[in-house]
């Protein structure tokens, strides 16, 4: 029998799973957010997804439910797991992903490495914790905030105001990383798990800009750490699907979690040419509860690059001495800062293979 996969969002990350779900000859289904999402291939609903009717009528015709993102209302997922479908990742494990401060709270409780942390209520609690890490912390939305939105660097109260006005703001001191790496890890239901080697993350006005896979490192063992840590918070929280931890790699060489998705994340991308199993085929094996695949390295090396704001494809000519290198175009209408696609390239060198992604990158990039 067919499995029946709904998919909640329309965005890239749905329409990069078309392809795997055709090849593990599954039924994927798209609740689209627009007739013109990134996944309208497979829209077969368009709608609001915080709306509880239109999201259970989509439910009915699936097996198992999973998403693109990470905004579900609480009250539709608990709705929706009522009423017998499988949601994966669940309600309680999407709960930590959803508010920063439940997410901080949890982690801190289970024992993992984070940084240190505040909840603030008022002007004088940020001065407090102002004044008790050095003048310079980070101030975060506990709700909504992505690609660097929803975050700020704050040197003084009043500078987030606004948000206390709306409600609890969490804060944080400003971490001094060395660099920030992403540890993606696969869960299925019956509790095997597996990881990919971690990948080094470069930022670009807090959006993820270029991907190493695996992390440049002369100690073996901070991927072993973060292979750890990821198989650790993947089963402490009863994760299914695909998990990505944000992690800061401190001077003195420890690791600190930043955040959490749970669903494909843009540091994952890299597997799609770098490893035997990417995540998104993998995210399906995993929401289905099927043996989950190898995680292993295809390269030496592999390096993404994003590419934002507005993609000319009518440059493949010039990409004679590019031959090897992998675009992936979204579908999306141009727009300044927007990720519109993405390319990676593979090799034997670290340097070599990003600067050849790069290369095509910029081929491809246009102002708009």
């Amino acid at each position: 029998m067919t499995i029946k996969v709904g998919v909640i969002g329309g965005g890239q990350l749905a329409r990069m799973m078309i392809g795997p779900a055709i090849e593990l000859g599954l039924d994927l289904r798209v609740l689209a957010e627009t007739t013109d999402s990134s996944a309208r291939d497979r829209a077969t609903a368009v709608g609001d997804f915080r709306d509880l009717d239109t999201v259970v009528r989509f439910a009915q015709d699936v097996d198992v439910i999973t998403f693109d993102h990470e905004h579900m209302p609480a009250d539709i997922l608990v709705a929706l797991e009522k009423t017998g479908v499988a949601v994966r990742p669940s309600s309680a494990a999407l709960a930590v992903a959803h508010d920063k401060i439940v997410m901080r709270r949890i982690l801190d409780e289970l024992g993992h490495p984070v940084p240190v942390w505040a909840v603030a209520e008022s002007v004088t609690d940020v001065t407090g914790f102002l004044e008790a890490h050095g003048g310079r912390i980070i101030a975060k939305l506990p709700r909504g905030g992505y690609d660097g939105k929803g975050v700020a660097v704050v040197t003084d109260a009043s500078q987030v105001t606004e948000w206390l006005d709306r409600g609890p703001v969490l804060l944080e001191e400003a971490v001094d990383f060395s660099r920030e790496l992403a540890q993606l890890v696969a869960r299925r239901p019956s509790g095997e798990t597996v990881v990919w080697p971690a990948v080094e993350t470069t930022q670009a006005n807090g959006v993820c800009a270029e991907v190493i896979l695996p992390a440049p490192t002369d100690d073996g063992r901070l991927i072993d750490v973060a292979a750890e840590l990821g198989r650790q918070i993947a089963n402490d929280l009863n994760v299914t699907g695909v998990l990505a931890v944000e992690l800061f790699e401190t001077a003195d060489g420890r690791l600190l979690v930043n955040e959490l998705a749970m669903r494909p994340h843009n540091s994952g991308h890299v597997t799609i040419e770098g490893s035997v199993t990417a995540q998104f085929e993998q995210h399906l094996r995993a929401i289905c509860d099927m043996p989950l695949g190898s995680t292993d390295s295809r390269h030496p090396w592999a390096v993404m690059v994003n590419v934002f704001g507005a993609m000319d494809l009518g440059r493949y000519s010039r990409l004679t001495q590019y031959g090897d290198v992998k675009l992936h175009n979204y579908g999306k209408e141009p727009r300044a800062g927007r990720k519109v696609g993405h390319v990676t390239a593979t090799g034997t060198v670290a340097a070599d293979t990003a600067s050849r992604a790069r290369a095509v990158a910029e081929i491809f990039h246009t102002d708009i």
